[in-house]
């Protein structure tokens, strides 16, 4: 059967360096690459290769004008094809610079295949100019689509934020708060350096069909079993534990990574703004990560006024917020690159009736229940920033400034509600 590795990133040289290992480690494994640089000519070009050079080259037309629509149309019927051919063990998806892996991993797996890994490349010394870059994707050539309005910062937060697993270069421009940087903005990724030393590449494990310390003919091996996928939906999306009496121990460690296994229903839930895992609080190498959560809603007017001072305070902040005009609802907080989205994402549980909680999943009943307060159930703020040379003290005194008042806090919802509704128009409502 054959596993899915998917390996995406805006650092293309970093990518590039990624895919290459795991080729070069893995017996049997291929690169399926969707070019979309193409896609103002109206075409999405698809080659395929091995350890030996190209396979197969090909092109698939735009899906209604869209070039990450051809990509979903084009990905599963390919994978299907390497699969129905027998010889591939491996697919590598190297997604284009801008393609998030989420979209992707759940387009596989619908497609009745098996993810064992997401992998984000990174050159940590470029973590924050591209965090910190609120540059369009259409101003750099990198738009998926006529109609995609992401920016550099928000693109390269989300690839970075979902994958499991960060392949990290060995960057000489890098130093200790770019690496502690990366660390704290993905504290529970699993981080594997590539670099020269790292292509040495180690023998075939006799589990994929190489006797140690003989090559295997044609890049081609026995077909392997691959790992299962969790079945747990309430972790965290790490990789599961290999299928026992798989012996991976002679692949490199990004390989074994690649192996390891993938939950696309968990990787979804953690980044939920519900039930999302956000880092803890940490303070290292002037990097600092302030986690800031409190059981009063924010007056919608002063927070509004105070949106550009806080969105600028670090360069990246997310989570989830409390608006005293809409009490019974959850809003999502997502900033980078000076650029904030909020949204709407439904109600808090404590507004859902009781007949209701059956519907939720359980992940995101054991979230609200860590925030639970006896008086207003899940409802609260919690967001978190991470910066350098972040101003912890003066963020906190100005997000301690736009909660209620005691006087405003004692007045109750019915006169929370009549507040001016400032956030109409970011929510457009």
């Amino acid at each position: 059967m054959l596993s899915v590795v998917i390996v995406g990133g805006l650092h293309a040289d970093a990518r590039k360096a990624a895919v290459e290992r795991l080729l070069a480690d893995v017996p049997g494994s291929v690169v399926l690459h969707h070019d979309l640089a193409t896609a103002a000519a109206g075409t999405v070009v698809r080659t395929v290769r091995d350890a030996s050079g190209l396979l197969s080259a090909g092109e698939t037309p735009l899906v209604n004008d869209c070039a990450c629509c051809a990509l979903r149309e084009d990905l599963v019927p390919e994978l299907r094809r390497l699969a129905d051919d027998g010889t591939t063990r491996l697919a590598i998806v190297e997604l284009w610079d801008s393609v998030e892996p989420k979209a992707m991993a759940e387009v596989v797996t619908a497609g009745g295949l098996t993810v064992t890994g997401v992998i984000t490349a990174v050159d940590p010394a470029l973590v924050l100019p591209y965090l910190g870059n609120g540059d369009d994707l259409a101003e750099r050539g990198l738009a998926a689509a006529a109609t995609d309005q992401r920016t550099i910062a928000d693109t390269f937060a989300r690839q970075l934020e979902y994958a499991p697993v960060l392949a990290v270069t060995d960057s000489e421009e890098a130093d200790d708060e770019d690496r502690e940087l990366l660390s704290q903005l993905h504290p529970t990724a699993r981080q594997v350096p590539i670099g020269p030393g790292d292509l040495a590449g180690a023998a075939p494990s006799a589990a994929w069909g190489g006797t140690p310390g003989e090559p295997t003919p044609a890049g081609r091996s026995a077909e392997p079993t691959p790992p299962a996928q969790s079945a747990d939906p309430t972790p965290p999306a790490h990789p599961a534990e290999p299928t026992p009496g798989r012996n991976t121990a002679s692949l490199s460690p990004l390989a074994q990574a690649a192996l390891a296994g993938f939950d696309v229903e968990a990787a979804a839930a953690a980044q939920h703004p519900a039930c999302a895992l956000l880092p803890a609080e940490a303070d290292a190498h002037g990097v600092s990560t302030l986690v800031w959560h409190r059981d009063r809603p924010f007056h919608p007017e002063r927070l509004y006024e105070a949106l550009e001072d806080i969105t600028c305070a670090a360069a990246r902040s997310r989570g989830r917020f409390w608006l005293a005009d809409r009490p019974d609802t959850l809003l999502h907080w997502d900033a980078a690159g000076g650029a904030l989205c909020v949204e709407s994402v439904g109600p808090w549980l404590a507004s859902l009736p009781d007949a209701a909680w059956d519907m939720v999943p359980p992940v995101r009943r054991a979230a609200a229940a860590l925030d639970w307060h006896p008086e207003h159930g899940d409802c609260c703020q919690h967001l978190v920033f991470t910066s350098p040379a972040l101003d912890r003290d003066g963020l906190e005194r100005l997000l301690e400034s736009c909660l209620l008042t005691d006087a405003e806090y004692a007045a109750g919802r019915s006169a929370w509600k009549q507040l001016p509704p400032a956030f109409d128009t970011l929510l457009e409502v």
